[in-house]
């Protein structure tokens, strides 16, 4: 346990902690919220926070090195997911449990998202979108345009090189373009 606690700092922390930095600041972007309607409340925010993890996790399973990064970020977003419960005001014996149910809910989020993206599958990631950031709401006005903005970013991560994911401001595709191709149509 204090091995952790001890030992320096690598460049590949410095890189999960940027990428993490990025991934949570990517979803609290006004506009996901103010044109793509995902409700502004704790769960939107979460379900936000879990659908940018997934795709930069997605992006880094190339190689054994980037998947040891991935596992880093994983790992600041389990740490940045109980320290939220706490400041909730879950105490220390519900935390697990709550733990346990928002781990089940992004390996879930995760595989029905990556099915859907690898698939090239539009339809089936907004039906997802829906499920799971607009609680179902059939047909919710923001899920395509949110189907569309992952699929771009899912494709504009997969174009740009580790070394370069972690130094541009933000690894994700355009949303205030697509947000407002989206209000255009």
């Amino acid at each position: 346990m204090f091995g952790r606690l001890l030992r320096r700092a690598t460049h590949d922390d410095a890189i999960a902690t940027r990428l993490y930095g990025a991934i949570v600041a990517q979803a609290r972007t006004p506009a996901l919220y103010s044109s793509l309607g995902v409700p502004d409340t704790v769960t939107g925010r979460f379900e936000m926070v879990v659908l940018h993890t997934v795709l930069v996790l997605d992006r880094l399973q190339r190689d054994q090195r980037e998947r040891a990064l991935g596992q880093k970020i994983f790992d600041l977003y389990c740490i940045d997911m109980d320290r939220s419960l706490r400041e909730l005001g879950i105490g220390d014996l519900g935390v697990p449990k709550r733990m346990k149910k928002m781990t089940e809910a992004f390996y879930g989020r995760a595989a029905a998202y990556r099915a859907a993206i690898s698939a090239g599958d539009a339809a089936a990631l907004a039906d997802a979108i829906c499920r799971n950031v607009f609680a179902g709401e059939p047909a919710a006005p923001g899920a395509v345009g949110l189907a569309d903005y992952v699929s771009a970013s899912a494709m504009h991560l997969g174009n740009v090189s580790t070394d370069l994911l972690a130094d541009v401001s933000s690894p994700f595709a355009d949303l205030h373009a697509i947000a407002k191709a989206g209000a255009a149509a």
